[in-house]
């Protein structure tokens, strides 16, 4: 048996003995010592606890590396969960990737438990202005599942790039410009020839397109990770794939929604009939029906004004 081919065995029994206890999440095995560890692509609820993402982790014989924390303070400790089925050693870095809840409410719990949290400096002074949006949100959404999250922010703040070394392996995270939310970066692991991408990419579902996102600046973010040529993505929604897919479901989503809406205003149409722009190609993906008029309207609102 190789070692990958154990892996995913292994990964099959870890992911249902997780699903009786921690909620939707679903361990993936990416690498030899790399794991996706997959939340639905739901809502957020009480029973996802925000946690409607993927988060990635990796295991080093001086402690583990976690990629998002998790959308609440309980978020947080369905992932520990999950990661005591993979590994005992301590969680000693955690990366936030960017300003969304399920990217860094989960950090006091971290925090709390002895690991140094990294960010990018556009991440933290994004999620400090949309604090008190989110929880007013998460509160709405999943309730009680909310107690005891209480924001707090990374211990190491970088610009544009950040690498550190644990247990032989580099990692190294890079914030390329806005995407998703402004402070977006992505964490390459050359090692293990794995990207983790961050809400920079989409598979399985459509993307959302939000008032402080990028369209523009997205597709520049997604050719920089891509410019690694990486053999696995774990994105920040779905499941991990290949860069081929990846780029399917996010960079040509978005290259065919702003070609679109460009002709659409070259056309001298307005915003409210922007949403009957032709997406038809990428109806495969879940939550399409819910998301690609509304990301027609705000591409419009960008590009109305580049």
């Amino acid at each position: 048996m190789t070692i990958l081919h154990g892996m995913v065995a292994a990964g099959t029994v870890l992911a249902a003995t997780l699903s009786a206890s921690a909620g939707s999440l679903e361990i993936q095995p990416v690498a030899d010592d790399v794991f996706a560890l997959v939340g639905g692509k739901e809502q957020r609820s009480p029973n996802n606890l925000a946690n409607n993402a993927t988060f990635g982790l990796v295991v080093t014989d001086d402690g583990l590396v976690l990629i998002d924390p998790g959308g609440s303070r309980k978020g947080a400790a369905a992932i520990d969960a999950a990661i005591q089925t993979i590994s005992d050693k301590p969680v000693r870095y955690v990366i936030d990737t960017g300003g969304q809840d399920h990217r860094w409410l989960g950090n006091g719990y971290w925090k709390d438990k002895g690991a140094t949290i990294i960010a990018s400096a556009d991440a933290v002074a994004d999620q400090k202005e949309r604090q008190s949006m989110q929880f007013t949100m998460l509160d709405a959404l999943i309730g009680d599942a909310l107690e005891g999250t209480e924001p707090a922010y990374a211990d190491v703040v970088f610009d544009d790039d950040y690498v550190f070394s644990l247990g032989g392996l580099e990692f190294e995270i890079v914030h390329p410009g806005a995407a998703h939310t402004p402070g977006d970066s992505f964490v390459w692991l050359a090692s293990r020839d794995t990207v983790f991408a961050g809400d920079i990419v989409f598979t399985e579902r459509i993307l959302g397109v939000l008032e402080m996102s990028s369209s523009s600046g997205w597709l520049e973010s997604f050719d920089s990770l891509a410019a690694r040529e990486p053999e696995h993505v774990v994105p920040g929604h779905g499941h991990a794939t290949t860069l081929a897919k990846a780029k399917a479901d996010t960079r040509d989503y978005i290259a065919n929604l702003r070609e679109r809406i460009g002709e659409h205003i070259d056309a001298g149409g307005d915003m409210i009939t922007s949403v009957e722009v032709d997406q038809s190609t990428f109806s495969y993906l879940e939550q399409f029906d819910a998301l690609a008029r509304r990301n027609a309207q705000q591409v419009f609102s960008e590009m109305e004004w580049e």
